[in-house]
């Protein structure tokens, strides 16, 4: 979950400065507001994945950006605020927010409900296929998780597990680009120390299969210095 984008909305500058480093300790891509319409106007332009909202901010407060959010868009969105009572959390919930973490907070609590609400998102949120039991199909490549098949012109392709769940997980987000360490999570479901070797391996024993040597457009991109997408 590292190529995400988190935008804290704080205007008080050594708290917006230290949740900064420690979601980028995450590897999180971090952007910083001090008010609330800033806030709003980042989120029309850009592609924002979780939403920190201090409640008590010049401009437009965290209530008021919440409910323009909520018109829009469905990102967790995590209220810090000095407002402590019952009330307050109440009313946060009720507009909108996911989470509401009252000041002073630990900033290992905050890191940790960071990445609960982004990983319950981001498996909500998955792309489903409309039928046929969430089979993917990608012109002549078609993928089939219940079965674990992959068939590329109407012939089957023999895959290893873990070459069949790398394909499945690209295919699964066209375009997405995955870093590697990411792919070693997912799919060898093991912290990521040395495992870039081993993705590389199975991404080039796969792609051999797959026949991309022959093809002008490849199903599986590298992008340098990245990772890597599926082009389907």
């Amino acid at each position: 979950m590292k190529n995400i984008s988190i935008l804290i909305a704080e205007d008080e500058e050594e708290i917006a400065d230290l949740i900064e480093i420690h979601l980028e300790k995450e590897g999180y891509r971090v952007i910083k507001v001090p008010d609330g319409q800033e806030a709003i106007d980042v989120i029309q332009t850009q592609s924002i994945d979780l939403l920190i909202l201090d409640i008590m901010m010049p401009k437009l407060d965290g209530y008021e950006v919440t409910r323009q959010i909520r018109e829009k868009y469905n990102m967790p969105i995590i209220f810090l605020s000095a407002k402590t009572s019952d009330f307050d959390k109440v009313q946060g919930l009720v507009i909108g927010a996911d989470d509401y973490i009252t000041k002073p907070f630990t900033p290992i609590e905050l890191v940790a409900r960071v990445n609960a609400h982004l990983r319950r998102f981001m498996k909500l949120n998955q792309p489903k296929a409309a039928d046929n039991n969430d089979v993917l199909e990608f012109g002549e490549i078609v993928i089939s998780p219940d079965h674990r098949t992959v068939s590329l012109y109407g012939e089957n392709i023999e895959l290893t597990p873990k070459e069949f769940d790398i394909l499945y997980l690209l295919a699964s987000h066209p375009k997405k680009v995955y870093k590697v360490e990411n792919i070693f999570q997912q799919v060898w479901g093991d912290a990521y120390f040395e495992g870039g070797n081993t993705v590389m391996v199975h991404i080039r024993t796969l792609r051999k299969k797959l026949g991309e040597d022959k093809r002008k457009n490849k199903l599986i991109k590298t992008v340098w210095g990245v990772g890597y997408t599926f082009n389907g």
